[in-house]
């Protein structure tokens, strides 16, 4: 009989000649549970995903709940749908005034692509200036704010009118100008293996648009819903942007993303032409209902201000002699190791001990910390010893 391993590589596209190929029968809390019976922490959250871990009882209470109802009806923006308003109206109650019109999507990439028309459109300009070492999506136009000619090369032609600047460079600042419809950063760069911003940088790029009239997207996929220990890492730094685009961890688990804007920015999608930006399952109510639960959740348990406090827990723990940096906040790191070959070979003597990390876009020798942030001290404590029993197995 053919394995199941056998038909996932005949019949599901992989993104690598070489898969993790791990069998997951089941997940709860903080665990991936294999099919012989392994039992792995997941100590990236599906990559920042399951902010709640998995199978938070609230989240599945409300699919459940939802499905009973009603799932798919017709495209979003058309029908007044519970699920979708009462999100909406909750998540930006947390956010500034301007920030109060939300658009759903259905994943990260869509969410960036509509912010960056949504700048076009309002603004009327065609540039776009985003930053090296950022990752906003896989699409074709994403691609092209992409700097790593690795990924794009294959691809081209990229999108037109593009201008990339480094990341915490003041001076580069300056390249932005009034043809500039939007400059779209991740307030801490992901990918580049969690890089902070320095010396005030997100409120010189705050003052730089408003100077040019160019709107600031804030790429908040990665860090949102609690992951830093702020539920957005804007608020952390007191840096509001024009646009803000969300996913990953929006949905506890379900598909769904969004761009979040002011009521008259993001009416300009209405008209000149009409159906500026449209999406088939958008705010998918299923997705929707999760999303609510997910939120409420984080907002009346008194999580995300414990989520310094725990990352702070893990790091202390982490002295080690192949350790030679460790970089991030809240409950989003990177270890740095000595290369590229230690650091592959952390990742895979890691699973065979229970633990799953994986490594950068960007940053091939530090592997990442983003754990559910649910997460206990004692299970901290349990990350803390199988990463320095793996470290020293190296």
């Amino acid at each position: 009989m053919i394995s199941q391993r056998q038909l996932f590589l005949q019949h599901v596209g992989q993104t690598s000649p070489s898969p993790l190929l791990l069998e997951i029968m089941g997940a709860e809390g903080i665990y991936l549970l294999g099919a012989g019976g392994e039992k792995y922490i997941d100590l990236i959250a599906g990559v920042s995903v399951s902010n709640l871990g998995h199978a938070h009882p609230a989240i599945i209470k409300a699919v459940k709940d939802q499905v009973d109802k009603y799932m798919h009806l017709m495209v979003y923006g058309e029908y007044v749908q519970a699920p979708q308003v009462e999100f909406a109206q909750l998540l930006t109650d947390q956010l500034p005034d301007l920030l109060e019109s939300v658009y759903f999507v259905n994943s990260g990439s869509e969410a960036n692509e509509g912010a960056i028309k949504l700048a076009k459109r309002f603004t009327g300009r065609s540039e776009v200036v985003a930053f090296k070492k950022a990752y906003h999506g896989s699409t074709q136009a994403l691609l092209s704010l992409m700097s790593d000619k690795n990924y794009t090369r294959a691809f081209r032609p990229l999108m037109p009118n593009v201008r990339l600047l480094d990341f915490n460079n003041e001076e580069d600042l300056n390249q932005i100008t009034e043809k500039t419809a939007c400059v779209i950063a991740e307030p801490i760069q992901g990918e580049a293996g969690i890089v902070l911003p320095e010396n005030n940088f997100l409120n010189k790029l705050r003052k730089r648009c408003n100077e040019t009239g160019s709107l600031l997207i804030f790429d908040e996929i990665q860090t949102g819903f609690g992951r830093t220990g702020a539920l957005f890492a804007f608020q952390k730094y007191q840096v509001w942007p024009d646009i803000l685009s969300i996913a990953k961890a929006m949905g506890g688990g379900m598909p769904i993303g969004g761009f979040v804007a002011s009521k008259e920015i993001m009416d300009s999608l209405t008209n000149n032409p009409v159906l500026g930006h449209i999406t088939t399952f958008g705010g998918h109510p299923v997705s929707a209902a999760a999303g609510l639960a997910n939120l409420k959740v984080l907002l009346e348990n008194d999580i995300i201000s414990e989520v310094e406090k725990k990352g702070l827990h893990l790091i202390k723990q982490l002295n080690h002699r192949e350790i030679i940096g460790i970089y991030g906040t809240g409950l989003i790191y990177s270890v740095a190791l000595d290369n590229s070959e230690k650091l592959f070979s952390f990742i895979s003597r890691a699973i065979k001990n229970g633990l799953v990390s994986d490594w950068f876009l960007y940053n091939d020798s530090r592997f990442r910390i983003s754990p559910p942030l649910n997460i206990t001290y004692d299970e901290l404590d349990e990350v803390a010893k199988i990463i320095l029993k793996t470290l020293n197995e190296l």
